[in-house]
C-alpha cells in the first residue's frame, strides 16, 4: 500500500496590488514621523543605499501627505540642486546624477493624472522602467497593471497632529536591503 500523495497549491499573497509569493514574505515596518525633518533624515539614509540605484519606490497616500517632499528630500541627498517640483502635468521628470561615484538615471513619476493606457506606451514608460535607475512613484495605483513590483511601497496616514504614520513594505530582496 502506497501513501497518498500530497499536492500543495501555490498561492499568492496580494499586498498593495501586487503578487508576493507565500516564500517571499514582505518586510513591513511602520514609521513615525512627527514633522518633516524626520522625513528629510528618512530620505538621508535611503540615498545612502547601494541597492537604490536600481529601486523602484512606490508612494501612497493622500493629496499633501507628503510623497513629493520625500522625493524632494531624496533628490537633494544624492546630489540634485535644483527645484524638485511635482511632475503632475508632466507625468515623468528625469535627474541624471552620481550615486556613490557612478552615474544615477533617477525617474519620478506622478500618474496622478494618468488615464489612457495608450499613454503609457506613446510616453515610452515600459521603456523607462527596463533601464536601470532609480524610478519614484507617487500614485501608482493609478498606473496599476503597468508598473513592475515595488521594491519598496511607502504608505502615508496623516495623524490628526499633522504628524505622519508611514507604513513601509520591502516587496523584493532591493527592498528588504533598503527598509531602514
Amino acid at each position: 500500500m502506497t501513501a497518498p500523495k500530497l499536492q500543495l497549491r501555490w498561492q499568492p499573497l496580494l499586498l498593495n496590488g501586487h503578487i508576493i509569493p507565500l516564500n517571499q514574505t514582505p518586510i513591513v515596518k511602520t514609521l513615525n514621523w512627527p514633522d518633516e525633518r524626520s522625513c528629510q533624515a528618512f530620505a538621508q539614509q535611503l540615498s545612502t543605499q547601494p541597492e537604490l540605484s536600481n529601486a523602484v519606490l512606490c508612494l501612497r497616500g493622500d493629496l499633501g501627505c507628503g510623497k513629493t517632499t520625500l522625493t524632494r528630500y531624496l533628490l537633494q541627498a544624492l546630489g540634485f540642486q535644483g527645484r524638485v517640483k511635482s511632475p503632475t502635468y508632466a507625468v515623468v521628470e528625469g535627474y541624471e546624477l552620481m550615486h556613490q561615484g557612478q552615474p544615477l538615471q533617477v525617474w519620478h513619476f506622478d500618474f496622478y493624472r494618468f488615464k489612457d493606457p495608450q499613454e503609457w506606451e506613446d510616453a515610452g514608460f515600459r521603456d523607462m522602467f527596463a533601464e536601470p535607475g532609480l524610478k519614484v512613484c507617487e500614485w501608482p495605483e493609478k498606473a496599476s497593471g503597468f508598473l513592475p513590483t515595488a521594491d519598496l511601497d511607502l504608505q502615508w496616514h496623516v495623524n490628526i497632529d499633522d504628524s505622519r504614520e508611514v507604513t513601509v513594505s520591502a516587496n523584493t530582496a532591493i527592498g528588504g536591503k533598503l527598509v531602514p
